[in-house]
């Protein structure tokens, strides 16, 4: 803690006389802090010295007091005495009386000051107080607020301030700013004897105020260039007008003065930004707003890396920095600029470090910070990358196609890999095959199925970067093939052969004038030995069987072969009724699932058959029609390709039906339906809705298969119904007749209370169908909450149930079966 030396003069001015000067009293500063030397000098000698000075020449008449204070008690804020009571002729006195002062306690700097006002009779007579200050108030909590009371309770109350080896300590220039500009002061500052004197002679010296001064509000801003937004952090000011400091190092962003009108220089320090602006400025009228515009901040980042690394290794890199979206830690060459300051880079969202991988080019490189917005560089290290190093070793020859054992040693980072291509290539062509170094060493590699000159080189994948490359031959590889020259179009044949018969190598045969992929409509893999079935192409003409290497689909060798026609006949009716099964005889190569199928004749394509048998069934074999009548074919169809080898048509004719039903029926009843029909296979008789359609023409049926007359189910909801006859082919409805469903009706005769759990008899009378049962459940219960109880009506009349535990209302009714269709209900209370 500093503590203050505070003067309370009135005028040690000479060129003033005694009658237009009021009374003084200066207050001494006798705390521990005014050992504290300046140029080597004792606070406390310097004060003596000026104080002696200027007494010296203070005039005889002018009233002049002393008031001492912590020169007594050391700790204690109400040690303060008024040595000598202001009165003419006192300055040798007073002279004397500050020579004998030993600093010893602490700085009631404020009461000191209130002490010397009272002394002065400020409430009843003009008082001017100085202050010299050397820090800050140690024992008034708020200067501030007591100067401004001095300045209201006072006749003609004035403090000038000097601050005495202040420094740049803000809170105590705050303080002395503030008594001054509270009581109408001035306020200056002094590092050394010299100055303080001049100082206090300047004070002495100050004629009486002139009039009051005209005040314009002003405001000091300091924001951001080419915008309205304040510099963030502490903004200090300082100002002059002409050679008058009128505030220093004053905080504040916005700063609100009252300035008299006139001329200014405004500086402002950013703290955060470390950069100091000035403006000049003129306040007049009736206010001023001054912004200090600061040039943008420059962000900074850091980045810390290793100094050198291998090519293509990844590093970890720390950095510090704002880590805004999408900023990134980019690598690049060291003389690169723009967009080529990162060949890699990693985003700064994945953490600190980062893994960042290294490019595969030696050479002297930087790792930047980069701001994503506008790819701005913020901070950068420098790391020499070293070349990455591999080799390479296997036989000299090997037969194309085949497979060899390639020793290597090199990096070995992420998707390395060993690749082989034609000598002298470049670029994409610098392999062919390839094997990745994960797999470990020695790598499998496989020849390229071209005889021929070749490289083998160890391939960095960063960049596919060649380290080493060894010379390869790969030679020439033979097959052939064993097979007849003719065959039927459609059969299996053996195939012999000789040939290398590396995995996937396959026998394929194709049209003798095709090329490509056309060079084989079937195949089969060597895998499965010599002599191999190979099925023949379903069409005949001319062909060739040829060994494929399956790399590339290499061709080793071919023998031509003719395929001849096969041929098949149909035996069949020439017409039958839609959804019957005929008898088809048949002729025909039979091979794997080979069928004879029926469809429309004007169809083709997948429409070419609706039903279908397979040959396999033997001839003859059942052929079901289908239940559209129409002119349709039926056809033998080779299984490979669906090809078909002969056709014969057939008329199908409609198949009727006849129904006979009553003409009503109760909901829920059982009825007789005689029926007349084809009775094919899972035929039925269904009920449904009048104005029902699709999957809603039948709610309830029976299968026909069951006899004449059917036993069918009539649905429990009364209204208009129809009765059809379906074919179950497509579900086609080929004969209908109406019927109307009837209510049926129940009655029951329930107690009108019972208690909890009780078992109560109910009468009742209805249809008393299958499974028909009462039953009782809470009164608007909907669902399987409709009864909680019940019992069959099969089981007699009355019915015999236990009530629910709980009392309440509930509800007792008569449930058909179907559909659990309520038909009747009553209430009882459980109490």
């Amino acid at each position: 803690m500093r503590h203050l030396l505070a003067l309370s003069l009135t005028a040690f001015a000479t060129i003033a006389t005694a009658q237009n000067q009021p009374n003084t009293v200066l207050v001494m500063d006798g705390s521990g802090s005014m050992w504290g030397q300046v140029d080597g000098v004792a606070k406390i000698t310097i004060a003596q010295d000026v104080v002696g000075k200027l007494l010296s020449d203070f005039p005889a008449e002018q009233g002049l007091g002393l008031t001492v204070y912590g020169h007594r008690e050391r700790g204690e804020c109400t040690d303060i005495e008024t040595v000598v009571a202001p009165a003419p002729g006192t300055a040798a006195q007073i002279a004397t009386a500050v020579n004998g002062i030993k600093p010893l306690g602490k700085t009631p700097m404020t009461d000191a000051v209130i002490a010397a006002a009272q002394a002065l009779r400020y409430t009843e007579e003009k008082a001017t107080v100085i202050l010299v200050s050397d820090g800050v108030e140690t024992c008034n909590p708020d200067p501030c607020a007591a100067a401004r009371l001095l300045e209201e309770a006072g006749i003609d109350f004035t403090a000038h301030v000097i601050g005495f080896d202040v420094g740049s300590d803000p809170e105590a220039l705050a303080q002395m700013q503030c008594i001054a500009d509270e009581t109408g002061g001035q306020f200056l500052t002094a590092d050394t004897a010299d100055q303080l004197t001049a100082a206090l002679t300047q004070v002495a010296a100050a004629p009486e105020p002139d009039p009051e001064p005209v005040v314009v509000p002003t405001t000091l801003t300091a924001v951001i260039e080419g915008t309205d937004m304040l510099v963030s952090g502490p903004v200090l000011w300082e100002l002059t007008s002409n050679t008058d400091t009128v505030l220093s190092d004053t905080e504040g962003n916005p700063l609100d003065l009252q300035l008299p009108e006139g001329s200014y220089t405004a500086i402002a320090y950013s703290v955060a930004l470390e950069t100091e602006m000035t403006r000049q400025f003129v306040a007049i009228g009736d206010s001023a707003t001054v912004q200090i515009a600061f040039p943008a901040p420059q962000e900074k980042a850091r980045v810390l890396a290793p100094a050198e690394a291998v090519a293509g290794s990844t590093i970890q890199v720390g950095w510090d920095g704002p880590n805004e979206k999408e900023d990134y830690i980019g690598i690049g060459a060291a003389d690169a600029d723009g967009a080529n300051q990162w060949r890699n880079w990693s985003y700064t969202s994945s953490g600190n470090p980062v893994d960042l991988l290294v490019p595969p080019t030696p050479g002297p490189h930087v790792i930047t910070y980069f701001k994503r917005d506008g790819r701005e560089p913020l901070g950068q290290t420098e790391i020499m990358v070293t070349p990455a190093t591999a080799t390479l070793q296997t036989v000299a020859e090997a037969p194309a196609g085949s497979e060899i054992m390639v020793d290597w040693t090199g990096p070995n980072y992420k998707e390395d890999y060993i690749g082989i291509g034609k000598l002298g290539a470049d670029g994409a062509n610098q392999w062919e095959n390839w094997t990745y170094t994960r797999d470990g060493s020695p790598a499998k590699l496989t020849i390229p199925a071209e005889p021929g000159d070749y490289a083998i080189t160890y391939f960095m994948r960063q960049d596919r970067t060649p380290l080493t490359t060894i010379a390869f031959t790969a030679t020439e590889v033979t097959a052939s093939i064993t097979a007849p020259t003719e065959a039927v179009a459609g059969s299996t044949i053996e195939i012999g052969w000789t040939g290398p018969n590396y995995d996937e190598d396959y026998i394929g045969i194709g049209r003798a004038d095709a090329e490509g992929a056309n060079q084989w409509g079937n195949w089969t893999y060597t895998r499965e030995g010599s002599p191999l079935d190979l099925m023949m192409p379903a069409e005949p003409g001319e062909y060739v069987i040829t060994y494929f290497q399956r790399q590339d689909r290499t061709p080793l060798t071919s023998v031509p072969i003719t395929l001849t026609a096969v041929s098949a006949s149909i035996t069949a009716p020439t017409e039958a009724f839609v959804g019957s099964t005929i008898e088809i005889g048949w002729t025909g190569p039979n091979y794997d699932e080979d069928y004879i199928g029926i469809g429309r004749a004007d169809a083709d394509g997948a429409n070419q058959w609706e039903n279908w048998t397979y040959t396999r069934e033997g001839s003859p074999l059942d052929l079901v029609m289908p239940v559209e009548p129409g002119e349709y074919l039926i056809t033998y169809f080779q299984r490979q390709d669906r090809t078909p080898l002969t056709s014969v048509p057939i008329s199908l004719k409609p198949v009727e039906a006849t129904l006979q039903a009553p003409a009503s029926a109760p909901a829920g009843s059982t009825i007789d339906v005689a029926w007349t029909g084809p009775n094919y296979s899972e035929d039925y008789l269904g009920i449904g809705r009048a104005d029902a359609d699709g999957a809603n023409q039948w709610e309830n049926w029976v299968y026909t298969r069951d006899g004449t007359p059917a036993k069918l189910l009539v649905p429990a909801t009364p209204g208009d119904y129809l009765i059809r006859y379906f074919v179950r082919q497509d579900r086609n409805a080929i004969a209908e007749t109406p019927i109307t469903v009837t209510p049926v009706e129940a009655t029951l005769i329930v107690p009108a209370t019972a208690t909890p759990g009780a078992t109560v008899e109910i009468g009742w009378t209805g249809p008393d169908y299958a499974e028909d049962y009462i039953g009782v459940g809470p009164a608007g219960a909907t669902g399987g909450e409709q009864w909680q109880s019940w019992a069959y009506t099969r089981s007699g009349n009355p019915a015999t149930i236990t009530l629910p535990d709980a009392p309440g209302d509930y509800v007792v009714q008569y449930f058909i079966r179907q559909d659990r269709e309520s038909i009747a209900s009553a209430t009882i209370k459980v109490e």
